[in-house]
């Protein structure tokens, strides 16, 4: 696939969850919001290392880095067992 076409899908897929979040459609800890930062900002972190384009490798990684926390975050918690009793 083309350089510039996956440039544009990945700025595409940060910019939905960015949209959706402003617009109220979801939150910043929503498992959508979060994994669309986390896959758009991941592919523009592989398209900077491979242009070699450090300042924007590291905007992405760190973008890609704290949404891929975030969102283990988020599911570990939907799957944890509420420990107080019914």
């Amino acid at each position: 696939m083309n350089h510039d076409v996956l440039q544009i899908m990945g700025a595409l897929t940060v910019l939905a969850g960015y949209v959706a979040g402003q617009l109220g459609w979801t939150t910043p800890r929503s498992v959508g919001y979060l994994t669309a930062n986390t896959l758009g900002a991941g592919v523009l972190a592989w398209l900077a290392w491979t242009s070699q384009d450090w300042g924007f490798l590291l905007l992405e990684g760190v973008w890609s880095a704290v949404s891929a926390v975030a969102l283990v975050s988020v599911l570990r918690a939907r799957h944890t067992p509420d420990p107080t009793p019914s």
